[in-house]
């Protein structure tokens, strides 16, 4: 915990709290910058912000409330799957769910195992120690695969695949870490299975039924302001995360399932709902690792950097490696995506916040798990995250790259029985160069308003349209889908789409 005397928050220590936390963000945003131009995850930067300002560093700041902090990183990490599964489109991970659910399933048994193995006999680690070890360090970290992998252009199954397994395994693992903190031995591992099982059964089952009844609620339930959309897709997130959890479910499977069947949904105001989620993806990202930064005591690290290095070895050259081959050899997958998906599965705030559990749990010699665990995503995450852009181009798998897919917002005009269409045309759109008469749009709607460059004007049917326009999109209600279905297909077809086969119905969403 925070040493020293307690004393009761007063309006000066308020302002000194918020002048400290509005300067760690402002750091903090700029250090993103830093990292996207050198390719060192911005974790890293996070982390090394919370070690400065402890107890070894220029901040002097004594902090060791593991339970705190495990608090804390649970609510943080609801905030990145909700923003990791909005943000997951269904046209990507809906054919690389299979070998997606292998790996975060199986994938994670072998982890577990092969791990676990290399931390007993390699640095004679207690077969316990090396079993929560081999557990925490087993789940990919959502927060590092989103951010990296969305950086780079990838074919679509390994990008869905990645971000489906970061998304999944983070609930077992969760389950494996808590049953071998507790006190006494896993005797039957059929009932631990059993047990997994049964909280991901309660978790899906809870998180598409929020999700479908959340996306029903806000499709008929016109608010009276666009900015309460984005809070209440969030709310309805964390709901199905708290009901999964206290009906003894997977809570972090549901927010993510729940999170995803919004994100692929025709919701109203979609790109302002999802600049809400991502500053608070960003936001929670921040928190997280500065807290966890915080924690950790660099002076005790000394001692752990050889074993930390050694299980990390194994970890990534032994058992991802293994996991992945045995995981995905039923799907044929190609050994180029295999090996990038091998080395592409990152490690970051999950594993630390997992390794508050034994700490909590009393478990014995626990500070050093938690050691082993930071030195090991530390370095191999530095190693993993700048190597990753630069393998998948020597693998020959960020080339060719699929066109860019629309923005579009949906705003209805409920008096009017219409809806108005915010279309917004990016870098790689195939719309670049397509007139507003070859756009084809079905009757009862229109194109009533481009703005380009920050001025607006009235197009004629034989404007050509151009990167970075914005349109304004009128349609009826009957023709509003069709409307947007035929937007999208030139999107990606160009003025031929249709007679090419692309309709648009592929990942179609507001």
């Amino acid at each position: 915990m925070c040493r020293g005397r307690e004393r009761p928050l007063t309006v000066h220590h308020l302002n000194q709290l918020l002048l400290i936390c509005s300067l760690v963000l402002l750091v903090a945003v700029a250090a993103v910058r830093i990292s996207s131009r050198s390719g060192l995850p911005s974790l890293l930067v996070y982390l090394a912000i919370g070690v400065a300002m402890g107890q070894d560093g220029i901040g002097d700041i004594h902090f060791d409330n593991a339970e705190m902090t495990q608090v804390i990183g649970y609510a943080a990490l609801v905030v990145i799957l909700a923003e990791g599964g909005l943000g997951t489109k269904w046209k990507e991970v809906g054919p690389a769910l299979p070998a997606a659910s292998a790996l975060a399933s199986a994938g994670v048994a072998v982890s577990v195992g092969v791990t676990a193995a290399g931390a007993h006999y390699l640095t004679g680690l207690e077969w316990r120690q090396a079993l929560i070890i081999g557990a925490v360090v087993s789940s990919t970290d959502a927060a590092a695969v989103f951010s990296v992998l969305r950086r780079i252009p990838l074919p679509a199954r390994v990008t869905g695949t990645l971000e489906a397994e970061s998304g999944f395994n983070d609930a077992p693992v969760v389950i494996l870490v808590v049953a071998f903190s507790t006190a006494g031995p896993v005797e039957h591992w059929y009932v631990l299975l059993g047990e997994i099982v049964l909280e991901l059964a309660i978790g899906a089952a809870i998180g598409l039924a929020v999700g479908l009844l959340g996306t029903w609620g806000l499709r008929h339930v016109a608010l009276p302001a666009s900015g309460l959309y984005p809070i209440a897709v969030m709310a309805i997130a964390v709901t199905a995360y708290a009901a999964g959890a206290m009906a003894h479910g997977s809570g972090f499977l549901a927010v993510y399932l729940a999170s995803m069947v919004m994100g692929n949904a025709k919701l109203p105001h979609w790109p302002a709902t999802r600049g809400f989620a991502d500053g608070l993806g960003w936001l929670a990202q921040i928190g997280m690792f500065v807290l966890l930064g915080l924690l950790v005591t660099p002076h005790e690290l000394g001692d752990d950097i050889w074993p930390a290095l050694v299980i990390g070895l194994v970890l990534t050259m032994v058992a991802r490696p293994l996991g992945v081959v045995l995981c995905l050899l039923p799907f044929k997958v190609p050994w180029q995506e295999q090996t990038l998906m091998t080395w592409a599965g990152l490690r970051g705030a999950v594993p630390i916040i997992l390794a508050t559990i034994p700490m909590v749990q009393g478990v014995d010699a626990s500070r050093r798990i938690f050691n082993i665990v930071f030195v090991l995503v530390v370095v191999y995450t530095l190693i993993q995250g700048p190597t990753l852009p630069w393998l998948a181009r020597k693998l020959r798998l960020g080339e060719g790259s699929e066109a860019a897919d629309l923005g579009i917002e949906s705003a209805p005009l409920e008096r009017l029985r219409g809806h108005l269409l915010s279309v917004a045309i990016p870098d790689g759109s195939r719309m670049h160069g397509v007139e507003v008469n070859e756009l084809r749009l079905p009757a009862g709607s229109a194109v009533t308003l481009v703005v380009r460059g920050g001025k607006s004007f009235v197009p004629l049917p034989t404007t050509v349209l151009r990167h970075g326009d914005e349109l304004l999109v009128v349609a009826t209600d009957p023709v509003r889908d069709a409307a947007e279905r035929r937007l999208r297909a030139v999107g990606h077809g160009g003025k031929l789409a249709g007679w090419l086969g692309t309709d648009g119905a592929a990942g179609s969403r507001t």
